[in-house]
């Protein structure tokens, strides 16, 4: 039997984040080995491990997989979690592209401060508001399933109710326009996997304070 997969990154959200929510939803347990300081960083690169001399990477099933979008897409294929043919992938595909533009917004966020932060921040929240939530508000009121492609748990769901934990903590009544959404994290969220991954102890990573930040600006020269 194979082990479990194993995680390279920092003891943080980042890019990371949504592998572990993937994970987690599919109801695979993982194992994390955290980059702590510069130099396991540079164990990593200096043992060939990294394809592109970045992180995040995943050990499993003989591999070493980096890119964000390759591990993801190989992870929801893997665990059914990527549509039933071509159509539905590509529809999965235009959400997860879409919940990750606003995702990557909020990348940042964390590491800017002052009038900088509070400008993006409050062009995450007029995205979040205007450009994306209305787009899953209708596509799930228009066709009346619970989910958003195939009326089945995909990957698209998964990670469009990490976004929209993300956006609450930043405005927790970002879902006050969107009743179907509301009705539809409420859903998501009692999904036995995933409920047991919002749960206190869990591996899902807490919003960035300063000592983390100060020490991931440190490993990777920010």
């Amino acid at each position: 039997m194979a082990g479990k997969p194993k995680l390279y990154y920092t003891k943080g959200r980042g890019k990371m984040e949504s592998i572990r929510w993937l994970l987690a939803a599919a109801g695979v347990e993982f194992e994390e080995e955290f980059i702590e300081k510069k130099e396991d960083l540079e164990k990593l690169r200096n043992g060939g491990f990294l394809l592109f001399q970045q992180v995040p990477m995943v050990e499993m099933d003989g591999m070493k997989m980096v890119q964000t979008r390759a591990i993801l897409s190989y992870i929801a294929a893997k665990y059914n979690l990527y549509g039933k043919d071509l159509k539905e992938r590509a529809w999965i595909d235009m959400y997860v592209e879409g919940t990750t533009d606003l995702m990557g917004m909020m990348l940042y966020l964390p590491f800017q401060s002052g009038d900088v932060k509070e400008k993006n921040l409050a062009l995450v929240i007029e995205r979040a508001a205007t450009r994306y939530f209305p787009v899953y508000e209708k596509a799930l009121k228009d066709h009346g399933h619970d989910y958003l492609v195939g009326n089945k748990l995909s990957w698209a769901d998964v990670h469009l109710l990490e976004a929209i934990l993300a956006v609450e903590e930043y405005k927790p009544d970002i879902l006050s326009a969107f009743p179907v959404l509301q009705a539809f994290k409420g859903r998501t969220s009692n999904i036995p996997t995933i409920k047991k991954f919002l749960q206190p102890g869990s591996q899902r990573k807490p919003p960035a304070d300063e000592k983390f930040i100060a020490n991931v600006k440190k490993i990777f020269d920010m």
